[in-house]
């Protein structure tokens, strides 16, 4: 099943202004501080403690890019519908790659919130993620909301089930490119996005997107047109040792 791209985007649409109504009203910890040679002045703090203000490109930034609030998770929720609305436009400008995103979500321990705010919240990364899948005018490429989507979880099942889905001829246009973004990394044995939230075991990550690459979407890969190098270094990844840089599609093999 392929969801039609207006689907898609209605249902994101909803989703958004699901968080609009669910977060409306937050507001950073009354005591919270940052500092001000590293992250900005007490005016801007104080916006912060204002509800439903809209931030600047920049401070919003530098905002969810912080990484010592002492109150995370209500900092998160003051600026989610905003953050969310610059995360699916693709103007949230990490200074490294989206997974970065992902960690302020995981930061502020979005799925321990009560019941209708983690659903919101859950909500939204889904209908991102399918957006992203099925509409030709997604403005954030697919490898990058997979890494986000992963990181702010903590898991890829969920995202790897949507795309199992997603079972149109898009979708699988999108499988070509992120395994061109991500056989290079992986045949290294390396995730190819950073793993930056402590809990996150990159290693069982990695293990299991290499798994998902070998088993449901090999078949995906070759019916969506792609090129036989591609499918030869995907085939690789089920190799070790010297199976697999004796092997003649190993890049550099002599």
């Amino acid at each position: 099943m392929q969801l039609a791209p207006r689907s898609a985007r209605r249902r994101l649409g909803a989703a958004l202004e699901n968080l609009s109504v669910t977060f409306r009203g937050m507001t950073a910890h009354p005591d919270e501080h940052n500092c001000e040679c590293h992250w900005g002045s007490p005016e801007e703090l104080s916006l912060l403690k204002t509800p439903d203000v809209e931030l600047e490109p920049d401070l919003l930034r530098r905002t969810w890019q912080a990484i010592d609030w002492t109150d995370h998770a209500a900092v998160l929720r003051r600026v989610l519908p905003q953050f969310a609305t610059v995360l699916i436009a693709g103007r949230a400008e990490p200074l490294f790659g989206l997974e970065e995103a992902g960690f302020s979500f995981a930061r502020g321990r979005w799925q321990q919130w009560p019941e209708e705010e983690a659903d919101s919240v859950r909500e939204f990364l889904h209908a991102w993620w399918v957006q992203t899948l099925t509409d030709p005018d997604a403005a954030v490429p697919v490898h990058q909301v997979f890494a986000m989507c992963a990181e702010a979880s903590g898991t890829l099942g969920p995202w790897l089930a949507d795309w199992e889905e997603q079972t149109g001829y898009l979708s699988g246009r999108r499988l070509v490119e992120a395994a061109s973004e991500w056989e290079y990394e992986l045949l290294g044995e390396r995730l190819p996005w950073r793993v930056g939230w402590y809990e996150h075991d990159e290693e069982e990550l990695r293990a299991e997107l290499v798994a998902w690459l070998l088993g449901h979407a090999a078949v995906r890969l070759r019916e969506s047109g792609a090129s036989a190098d591609l499918q030869h270094r995907v085939r690789l990844l089920g190799l070790t040792g010297e199976d697999r840089w004796t092997d003649p599609h190993w890049p550099g093999f002599r």
